[in-house]
């Protein structure tokens, strides 16, 4: 059985009136990329911030590399690398001052563990001397990644690193990502970006402060047990609300270009909903068996009406 590095027990979070965590069950395993998927407000932070021991559950457990977050806070902040989703690194220091604070912050030097942090720093380099605060958004993206690994730590927690990103600097990261497993570190990464899913082992779809569903990629494609339909036509603004007073619907919203909705196995057949769409003057109807995406599960899951009938 593979090692757990992180696990938690029944964690729950409260702000005010406001149950920022309902209880939260989770099994990470060693070595793996880990991904917490879910909208902003859905509890995401609150957990980082508990695990990396920043601030401390209402109930339950919680332990990371064996160690429990409340009692054993020291030795975890020792193992762990943390990069929270609003820059927070010291902005009137430079580039290489910040690194260089950070390295002497868990008694290490750049230079030991400069073959982990190389990729990046090759790219920071040219800016060593310019002040954290006057780097574009990418490459505060990439100081703080650097700062969180100069001490070669274990596990690495990642809050939504790539919000805000564009899509070219999105995939270098997720390639740095698996290099870093790949070194054997443990990875955390929290993402409203339901594409991302897919470049995790495991995933943990949270929305509410509760955990919806957990498992691999394909193991959540799998478990997708309605009818799922691709629908385009001449006009979606009409056809989306159309789709949502046919009496089989379970989900129905927008996916790009298309229209998806889920309907129970074999309540429908292409021919008799495209003969519906017909009736309700619908032109240009094009309606295909579409294959279950993260996205797609989600929203079956979910607890918000929007993505409902």
């Amino acid at each position: 059985m593979p090692r757990l590095a992180v696990t938690t027990h029944g964690i729950k979070k409260q702000y005010g009136k406001v149950q920022a965590l309902k209880g939260i069950d989770l099994s990470i395993r060693e070595g793996e990329i880990f991904g917490l998927i879910g909208a902003d407000g859905s509890g995401k932070t609150s957990l980082f911030r508990i695990l990396t021991t920043l601030i401390l559950p209402d109930e339950g457990r919680a332990t990371v590399e064996g160690f429990d977050v409340v009692e054993n806070f020291w030795e975890i902040r020792k193992l762990i690398g943390y990069m929270p989703g609003k820059f927070s690194l010291y902005q009137d220091l430079t580039v290489l001052e910040n690194l260089e604070f950070f390295a002497t912050v868990f008694n290490t030097s750049i230079e030991k563990n400069y073959d982990l942090i190389k990729e990046i720093w090759v790219q920071l380099e040219p800016f060593k001397k310019r002040r954290a605060g006057a780097l574009s958004g990418g490459m505060k993206q990439k100081l703080a990644l650097c700062c969180a690994l100069v001490h070669r730590p274990s596990i690495l927690f990642l809050d939504e690193p790539t919000t805000g990103v564009d899509p070219v600097s999105r995939k270098e990261f997720w390639t740095m990502l698996r290099r870093f497993n790949n070194e054997g570190i443990s990875i955390l990464v929290s993402t409203p970006y339901m594409d991302e899913a897919a470049l995790c082992n495991r995933i943990a779809l949270i929305a509410e402060g509760e955990i919806l569903q957990t498992g691999s990629p394909g193991e959540l494609s799998e478990s997708f047990e309605d009818d799922l339909w691709s629908i385009q036509a001449d006009k979606l603004n009409i056809l989306l609300p159309l789709l949502k007073t046919h009496p089989a619907t379970n989900t129905c919203f927008s996916f790009g270009s298309s229209i998806h909705l889920s309907t129970s196995k074999g309540a429908l057949d292409q021919r008799n909903l495209q003969a519906w769409l017909a009736e309700h003057d619908q032109r240009g109807v094009l309606v295909e068996k579409a294959t279950p995406s993260i996205e797609d599960i989600f929203l079956s899951l979910s607890p918000k009406e929007e993505a409902r009938k």
